[in-house]
Order: C-alpha cells, then sequence, then structure tokens
C-alpha cells in the first residue's frame, strides 16, 4: 500500500482528522472528505435519517478497526 494513503488530512466538511482513502463527495465531484462523510452522504441519498445514519456509522465502527 502507497503510504501517502496514512497522511493526515482535515475533511473539509466535518473538520475531522483521518487517515487513508478520502470519499469524493457527491455534491460537487471534486472535493475529498472523510470516509465517514462520504457514507453519510450516501445514506442521505437514498433518504437515511441522521438519527439511523449514527447507528450505521457506530456498527462500522464497531466491526471495522482499521491498523
Amino acid at each position: 500500500m502507497k503510504e501517502r494513503n496514512k497522511e493526515p488530512r482535515t475533511c473539509p466538511k466535518c473538520g475531522r482528522v483521518y487517515t487513508g482513502h478520502p470519499a469524493l463527495s457527491r455534491y460537487d465531484n471534486d472535493t475529498l472528505i472523510c470516509p465517514d462523510c462520504g457514507t453519510r452522504e450516501a445514506l442521505e441519498s437514498i433518504g437515511v435519517e441522521r438519527e439511523e445514519q449514527d447507528k450505521i456509522l457506530g456498527i462500522i465502527h464497531e466491526k471495522y478497526q482499521p491498523e
């Protein structure tokens, strides 16, 4: 895996610092955002409410622990 994926980035949408692969914002197809914001944008696009998004992200974080 390339080392550049481990460089810290700051998400312009939520301000969180993250490492790994960014997501491409669905709103402008240009902005790189953190994986959580990418997941939220995808869930919003199919009408999932914020509370349910929180539950889904909690499950993802619980089951997937990056190295």
